[in-house]
């Protein structure tokens, strides 16, 4: 009884309750700071001042954008399989719609070849003619050489883009980013002219020397201008000149085909058969240039230059790439107080629920 014994009591009823509760408010807490440590790690660490731990949060930087990178042209990530279809799909559209039924036409066959012995006839096969209509036909060929690299490039600058905007690290870092960013397209760039320079020389190479194989492998005109009806000649020899033209009329068109319409059909036709030969050639070669030279260097070299250029870099100009966007600093200074007072109650709490 009295006011004394009331206040012991109820002060050891409080004590007790607050000792059923400790468990859960210790639970709650020890979550909250699980919480706001992982907000901590999301949002970065302070950055030091130290020009060599700067410079190693870079390379860090670089590293995991590379690995993003990567992903997406091995597979990983989707957006590689866009260079396939450029090579797939894309590269064999624009060979299939290259205008050689234009170029070989009738017409141009007969004016090509016409024109391409000057003021003396050629004698026997129109060597001149056939050159130049092949040579015209492969210039055709530079133009989809060129879009397949410009398309293969800005695949891979699409790739760059979302690497770097799925790279959570760098979003603290908003002008570092644009440096990256800046970096990676320069060096894209520089890839794509080494890679026409290798597709554009692989069909001026076509160009340089024709495959005569091909040629000799085709039925040869043996024009004999002159000679008499009843010459003979080997059954084999005759029918391996020209099996075009029936056994009756050889000997006619030797005179009369020299200029007639079937005769440029005819060049036109095998003209159009050794620059189809040529195109199955460049559909599998230009893809391998373009690989080699634009998406194997992307992986194997994409910020060469740009390590180089951050090794020699000053503390105040690393300092100045690694500024955080304020928002971001206010976030963690924010958290960093509430983590402080969070763990402080949570001592506080210890030391009560294991006093005597």
């Amino acid at each position: 009884m009295g006011s004394e014994y009331l206040a012991k009591l109820l002060s050891q009823y409080l004590e007790s309750v607050i000792r059923a509760q400790i468990p859960s408010i210790i639970s709650l807490i020890n979550k909250t700071i699980e919480e706001l440590e992982a907000e901590m790690d999301r949002i970065g660490r302070p950055i030091s001042l130290d020009a060599g731990a700067q410079l190693y949060t870079i390379l860090d930087l670089c590293r995991a954008f590379e690995r993003i990178f990567k992903e997406h042209l091995d597979g990983g990530r989707a957006g590689g399989d866009r260079i396939y279809n450029v090579f797939d799909n894309q590269l064999p559209a624009a060979l299939r719609k290259l205008p050689f039924d234009r170029h070989l036409s009738l017409q141009n066959v007969k004016k090509v070849v016409s024109e391409a012995d000057g003021y003396q006839p050629h004698l026997i096969a129109p060597e001149q003619g056939y050159r130049r209509l092949i040579e015209g036909s492969l210039s055709y060929f530079r133009g989809p050489a060129e879009a397949s690299v410009d398309a293969v490039h800005y695949v891979l600058k699409e790739l760059v883009r979302k690497s770097i905007a799925e790279t959570e690290e760098l979003k603290r870092f908003p002008t570092f980013q644009a440096e990256l960013a800046a970096a990676a397209n320069e060096a894209l760039e520089r890839f794509r002219e080494e890679s026409k320079k290798a597709t554009l020389r692989l069909v001026d190479m076509e160009s340089s020397y024709l495959t005569v194989e091909f040629f000799r492998k085709l039925p040869q005109e043996v024009e004999r201008a002159g000679n008499p009806p009843n010459s003979t000649h080997p059954p084999s020899s005759t029918k391996s000149a020209n099996p075009a033209v029936p056994d009756g009329d050889r000997h006619a068109a030797s005179n009369v085909d020299r200029y007639g319409e079937g005769h440029f059909r005819r060049i036109g036709s095998n003209v159009l058969s050794y620059i189809g030969m040529v195109s199955d050639t460049l559909r599998n070669t230009i893809p391998k240039a373009v690989v080699y030279c634009q998406v194997r260097e992307a992986k194997l070299a994409l910020l060469s230059r740009f390590y180089v250029q951050m090794g020699k870099k000053e503390a105040e100009q690393l300092s100045n790439l690694l500024d955080e966007d304020p928002t971001l600093m206010e976030r963690r200074q924010q958290c960093a107080k509430r983590l402080e007072l969070y763990k402080a109650a949570r001592d506080e709490i210890d030391s009560v629920s294991w006093a005597r």
